[in-house]
């Protein structure tokens, strides 16, 4: 991993414990010293930080160099090399972990070695250091209004390096996991007037809208394209 993964990586660690509530810029600036403007700058990808900065700000948080490198499978072999195969993990996880440590797979997801071979990505820059497939479990709550396309307890396999709004195939919408506050969804999404609209599959339930904050792009709440849902597993 060179130095310009390892800037994203924590960048998207930092982002991460934001998101979740355990952080905040000005937290930051006082664990470390720096002003608001210029973490908020590095979290931006508005500027790179020397490696001083980054020692403080790993110390800050606890973080060794060690936990930015990838999920190491069991014979030593990262798991995003593994053909055919994807780590099962929780929600949070998927939206939230660019690396996927060990401690948060609970299983691994093994396909026919041809399965993800071609599947085409589209990232925004700042996904492409995400490793890129994770598998999720529906609980049966969430999946009436995918039905059938979603049965209760399914596992969706995610593209994490496919978070763009561009039509997969033609004339064929893409089926998403979605980010709505700390949660992950399965829908159908579009982008209509600075709201993202998710649509389910079932109208017996309604279209929902999210709308995206200032600074931010719809991209940014998609988790990735469901490439595979797996309803008998």
């Amino acid at each position: 991993m060179n130095l310009t993964q390892m800037h994203e990586r924590l960048r998207l660690e930092l982002l991460r414990r934001i998101q979740r509530g355990t952080l905040s810029v000005s937290l930051l600036a006082r664990q470390t010293g720096f002003g608001q403007a210029h973490l908020s700058n590095f979290l931006r990808s508005r500027r790179q930080l020397s490696l001083e900065a980054m020692d403080r700000i790993l110390a800050a948080q606890r973080l060794t160099a060690a936990d930015l490198l990838p999920a190491v499978a069991g014979r030593g072999e990262r798991q995003e090399d593994e053909p055919g195969a994807a780590p099962l993990v929780s929600h949070a996880a998927a939206l939230f972990e660019a690396v996927i440590r060990p401690s948060a797979v609970q299983s691994m997801l093994h396909l026919p070695g041809t399965a993800l071979r071609g599947v085409r990505a589209r990232a925004s820059n700042n996904r492409r250091a995400w490793e890129r497939f994770v598998a999720v479990r529906i609980p049966a709550g969430d999946a009436p209004p995918m039905e059938p396309v979603l049965q209760p307890d399914a596992v969706a396999l995610i593209d994490r390096h496919y978070n763009s709004l561009f039509p997969y195939r033609p004339n064929r919408p893409n089926l998403y996991a979605v980010r709505q506050g700390a949660n992950l969804t399965v829908r159908y999404a579009s982008f209509v007037s600075s709201r993202l609209v998710l649509r389910p599959e079932n109208s017996a339930y309604p279209v929902e809208l999210i709308e995206v904050d200032p600074g931010d792009t719809p991209n940014d709440l998609l988790a990735g394209r469901v490439v595979l849902v797996l309803n008998e597993f």
